[in-house]
């Protein structure tokens, strides 16, 4: 009797505490519900003037906090004259773009295309202070140089540096520059897109990540900020593209995280000396796939040529060797795929790309994991600095 009485004691006991805790769900539940509808009636209770007007409130803050740190620049470069120009030796052509001050130390950064072959750079701030530039270092495979002028520290008002890994798909996206010459033009819009790939102007090296965004963008803009909601910059606006030449709602703008990892290299050695693997790559997936008998959902990078003399010949690896025409298209065959870099899957080049400038330095060793016909194997490279595009 007594330990039929102690069960029925446990058993109340457990039915107690799961009514307790059902109990203690349900107040959570309701008083969520009740948070979420004030809330919402609290944001409808706001007039569309006073969204506009919160909205408007945001852009002229950012503008008015960024622009003593944007920069007009103007540069005169030697030009190509037909015959009928003369003299040659005067003959001079100006460029035109923006940029942002980097630090206290008058570095200003900006697109490399904007100051490559420049004579002459003359530095215009929003307060009317107009000064000579001088490079002090340029990256023309991630379209970066930095300038650098001679004005006391207290009158540099570095902008503040975001990060762009963390970015969104919607987020909000604004762009300061100079489109056509137009100074101190602010354009708004949206991040439109992530991890585009796109060439460094002159170079035939790929910048990875880039970040995509429907801001106007304009000539004049390149080297420009691209900056967030707080003011931070996340990316510098380099290209667009474009059938007329102007703002065609797809702007590319360099991701802030590759900036601040290069152009403190810039600014103590001049330039930036990446890891370099040495080869030509494509990335597999559907048809390429397929010509190279493989299932369709594949993925990793075909090695389509190494270059001479580089990491990839010296440990072995091999481009393709053939054409295979599938349904009247010609594809490359016969080379090592690459379908991992020291552990980390490798499912496009670019993630090939992204791991090298972000994980190595040259001199370093590589696990390459490779498939060469129907093995598996392990292979290991030493990466050599990259290739200038000069040399």
């Amino acid at each position: 009797m007594q330990a039929n009485s102690l069960i029925e004691t446990s058993r109340w006991f457990r039915y107690s505490k799961l009514i307790l805790i059902l109990v203690t769900l349900i107040t959570t539940l309701i008083t969520s519900s009740c948070t979420l509808e004030a809330e919402s009636e609290n944001l409808g209770a706001s007039t569309p003037q006073q969204i506009v007007a919160a909205q408007e409130t945001v852009l002229t803050t950012i503008y008015q906090n960024a622009l003593a740190s944007v920069v007009h620049i103007q540069v005169t470069r030697r030009g190509s004259p037909s015959i009928a120009q003369m003299p040659l030796d005067t003959q001079l052509r100006l460029g035109s773009g923006s940029g942002f001050v980097w630090d206290e130390q008058g570095h200003i950064v900006t697109n490399y295309h904007v100051v490559s072959e420049a004579r002459d750079i003359s530095i215009q701030f929003a307060d009317g202070t107009d000064v000579i530039a001088e490079v002090i270092g340029g990256d023309p495979d991630s379209d970066l140089a930095v300038l650098r002028v001679s004005i006391p520290k207290d009158r540099l008002y570095p902008l503040p540096l975001g990060t762009s890994d963390s970015l969104r798909v919607g987020q909000l996206a604004v762009a300061i520059g100079n489109p056509f010459g137009q100074e101190f033009t602010m354009n708004s819009g949206i991040v439109s897109g992530l991890g585009r790939s796109i060439k460094g102007g002159t170079s035939p090296y790929t910048i990875p990540k880039v970040i995509q965004t429907d801001a106007p963008i304009n000539p004049g803009d390149s080297g420009g900020p691209l900056l967030d909601r707080t003011g931070r910059v996340i990316g510098i606006n380099t290209q667009i593209i474009s059938r007329s030449g102007a703002s065609s709602g797809i702007g590319l703008s360099i991701p802030i995280d590759l900036v601040k990892r290069i152009v403190p290299s810039l600014i103590s050695d001049g330039l930036y000396i990446y890891p370099w693997l040495g080869i030509s790559g494509v990335s597999i997936r559907g048809q390429l796939a397929e010509a190279l008998d493989l299932p369709r959902e594949t993925r990793g990078t075909l090695i389509i040529e190494t270059i001479p003399g580089g990491p990839a010949e010296l440990a072995g690896l091999l481009g393709t060797s053939g054409i295979k025409r599938v349904q009247g298209i010609d594809y490359p065959v016969g080379g090592d795929l690459i379908a991992g870099i020291n552990g980390v899957p490798v499912n496009q080049i670019e993630d090939l790309i992204v791991y090298l400038i972000e994980e190595t330095t040259p001199g370093d060793s590589v696990s390459l994991l490779i498939t060469r016909g129907n093995e598996l194997l392990d292979v290991e490279v030493v990466l050599q600095p990259r290739q200038r595009v000069d040399q």
